[in-house]
């Protein structure tokens, strides 16, 4: 194959690399990425074989760790990124999960934000305290917590920002100053906002983790993930993927792969939907407050439109009431999907208490402040006008 991915791209604008990084064009001469839906690769010969299993020479190999497709989906999304390399998985939790396993030990410590998807929390205090790696919870925006935290054996700061579901906003320049002072490694789920609004690298994070099931693809088909930094660590990270084979699949990859060019049209759209729904919902009586790091009121509005001009599609807020009054906003809309996925272009609405954080323990949720009074709702691309005219129905 030939790639005609970086030839002419060293100073091209983010849309240009949306479209065109990555590309690897087969003899064939095909104009849209190729989809390579197979298991294994044929050798010349045992030597050339031998000299690919080696590491001796580039090509590919076995399709859990060497693809074409993937190979195009993880230089594209590098390069928006800024990252030297990326390396993708099966789905976000598998993403994260690798970072972890690929770069830590036994006897390792993880700073961790308490503000994250909620299947992170077991991930670390169960399966990943299993093999000896602990983790300590901080509240994302105490950047002294984050200093107290950390212990000689800490090697890892993990944090998603904007955080899902609250939009609390973690300094990221700040954190990047922490860890490398005491040499450790800040990873930063980057899910909400993407390379389009956000670069956590530019600020100083070494990792960036995406679950790409959300507004990579942007459309809800597939599930997928990534994580993008340096060469040197996500070769680490690469390694266990190999081994424990939290592959992506190809088609996966693909489909991926195709919603990157059209990534920042949609989360510059729906970003302007989120922001004009949090001011409406703002408005409505019924509602005791809204979390959106894009509105003027958010106590963290400055930092967050340092970090990125726009400030995603997730919004949430909390209704004067209970569990019940929350429900019943839910129970009464005909449009909006009731889900707890988020990214598509289809606004969805949940209950965080009762599905993405459900499976945390009462307390770890009121430390992370969610309640039972509050939903979530992810913007999609309809009428902002038709959104609201739903959402009344339960106001």
């Amino acid at each position: 194959m030939a790639d005609k991915s970086n030839s002419n791209l060293d100073s091209v604008g983010f849309d240009t690399l949306a479209v065109r990084a990555g590309y690897l064009q087969s003899s064939f001469q095909e104009n849209s990425e190729a989809l390579f839906l197979t298991s294994s690769f044929t050798y010349k010969n045992a030597a050339e074989a031998a000299r690919r299993f080696a590491n001796e020479e580039p090509g590919f190999i076995y399709s859990r760790f060497t693809n074409p497709t993937v190979t195009m989906f993880q230089d594209r999304l590098a390069a928006l990124e800024g990252t030297e390399a990326c390396i993708a998985t099966s789905t976000g939790m598998a993403a994260i999960s690798s970072a972890v396993m690929g770069l830590l030990k036994q006897g390792d410590h993880i700073v961790s934000s308490q503000s994250v998807f909620g299947t992170v929390m077991p991930l670390l205090n169960q399966i990943c305290k299993r093999f000896g790696i602990d983790t300590t919870w901080v509240d994302p925006t105490d950047l002294d917590a984050w200093r107290a935290a950390i212990r000689p054996t800490t090697r890892m700061l993990f944090c998603e920002t904007p955080s899902n579901p609250l939009a609390e906003i973690c300094d990221i320049a700040a954190l990047a100053k922490i860890a490398k002072q005491v040499g450790a490694w800040l990873a930063v789920d980057n899910c909400l906002l993407t390379p389009a609004l956000q670069r956590p690298c530019e600020f100083g994070a070494d990792l960036v983790i995406h679950s790409a099931t959300k507004y990579i693809d942007g459309q809800g088909r597939v599930l997928a993930g990534a994580v993008c930094g340096r060469k040197e660590l996500i070769d680490q990270v690469y390694g266990f993927v190999r081994t424990a084979g939290p592959a992506i699949s190809p088609f996966n990859a693909w489909v991926c792969l195709k919603g990157l060019e059209t990534l920042k049209l949609r989360m510059e759209a729906q970003s302007r939907s989120a922001m004009a729904l949090a001011q409406w919902l703002q408005a409505q009586p019924s509602i005791a407050k809204v979390h959106y790091a894009g509105l003027a009121t958010h106590p963290q509005h400055v930092l967050a439109m340092r970090q990125a001009p726009l400030q995603g599609a997730v919004l949430s807020f909390e209704v004067k009431g209970g569990r019940a009054e929350a429900w019943q906003v839910i129970d009464a809309i005909k449009m909006i999907s009731i889900t707890a996925n988020l990214g598509d272009t289809k606004t969805t609405i949940t209950h965080p208490a009762t599905t993405t954080h459900a499976r945390i323990s009462q307390a770890e949720r009121d430390a992370a402040r969610i309640g039972e009074n509050l939903l979530r709702v992810a913007v999609g691309l309809e009428n902002i006008e038709d959104l609201q005219r739903d959402l009344l129905r339960g106001l």
